[in-house]
């Protein structure tokens, strides 16, 4: 990581563990915007971080279908200061934890109307209304930044995902295939990329145990083989297998186990351009889930980008 600002800001999430935006904002002197902006950024990154809030689903929901816009009453103010918890997860941890528990005070708009226009004097009464005011036209909406349109503009009400039309919007579907084939698809900046689903090993309960590992009662170890090569000129910076997962046969989602093996080597973070690297990719789930495809793609949520491969009944 080179960015000091962005080290400084870990650095003290580290320190907290649990916090939300505006304190940790507080706690190394920025602005809680900007430190809502890079936790985002860098939660997309394979660091073991979750960014998220907290709300009163009601309460947003009364909000946005309240009074029409022009009312006789005072516009009120935005919330300010509306907490965001923000979650850090130690190096080495297993599994990754919801939002905590307990509510997060929302501070309310102000009270009181704004003061009107003086009376007038009885002799300057009007003779006739004055006309309306013209309708506001509405300027045309610019294209969106990546991560606002996926969040919305930080601490507004849209980044606590809870309404009701985002969950309906189904992501397109991007290019399928079976074991063994190799997809192309782009990563974040345009990189130009193929991934090759080389081998499923389940159970490999035997290479975990060799690594000095030990599973539970009921528990399976799957290892997955994959080789990515970078055919553009744009380097892929991130870790190739960060969001590779298993997907059972209900639709659940199984991301990887943070462990590593002693005779099958891991994935490292970065392929240059027209570089080919391959790794192995470790997995523990119950004994009885059924595991149908592994899924690949360039970040958590999947899109268009997204590979999958069918596995064979």
């Amino acid at each position: 990581m080179t960015d000091p600002v962005d080290a400084r800001l870990l650095a003290a999430l580290a320190d907290l563990g649990k916090a939300a935006v505006h304190e940790l904002a507080a706690k190394v002197g920025m602005d809680p915007r900007e430190v809502a902006y890079r936790l985002v950024a860098l939660s997309g990154s394979g660091l073991p971080l979750l960014v998220g809030v907290e709300s009163d689903p009601n309460g947003l929901r009364a909000a946005i279908g309240g009074a029409p816009a022009w009312t006789a009453r005072p516009p009120r103010q935005p919330p300010q200061n509306v907490p965001h918890p923000v979650h850090g997860t130690p190096s080495g941890a297993y599994n990754v934890q919801g939002t905590p528990s307990g509510a997060y005070t929302v501070q309310g708009t102000p009270s009181g109307r704004y003061p009107g226009p003086p009376p007038r004097p009885p002799q300057q009464r009007p003779q006739f209304a004055p006309p309306p005011p013209p309708p506001q036209q509405q300027p045309p909406m610019a294209p969106l930044d990546p991560v606002m349109s996926t969040w919305g503009p930080p601490q507004s009400s849209s980044w606590a995902r809870g309404d009701e039309q985002q969950r309906a919007k189904q992501p397109p579907e991007g290019k399928k295939g079976r074991v063994g084939e190799v997809l192309e698809t782009q990563g974040l900046e345009g990189e130009q990329l193929t991934v090759q689903l080389l081998e499923i090993q389940d159970p490999a309960d035997y290479l975990f145990g060799a690594a000095g590992y030990r599973l539970e009662e009921g528990e399976r170890s799957v290892v997955v083989h994959t080789e990515i090569t970078n055919r553009g000129a744009i380097p892929f910076v991130s870790l190739p297998d960060n969001y590779l997962e298993l997907m059972t046969v209900d639709g659940k989602a199984i991301g990887k186990a943070p462990v590593s093996l002693t005779s099958r080597p891991q994935h490292k973070i970065g392929v240059r351009p027209g570089e080919t690297l391959g790794g192995h990719t470790v997995y523990v789930l119950p004994d009885a889930t059924r595991v149908v495809a592994v899924r690949w793609s360039p970040r958590p949520e999947p899109d268009e980008r997204t590979l999958t491969w069918v596995m064979d009944d």
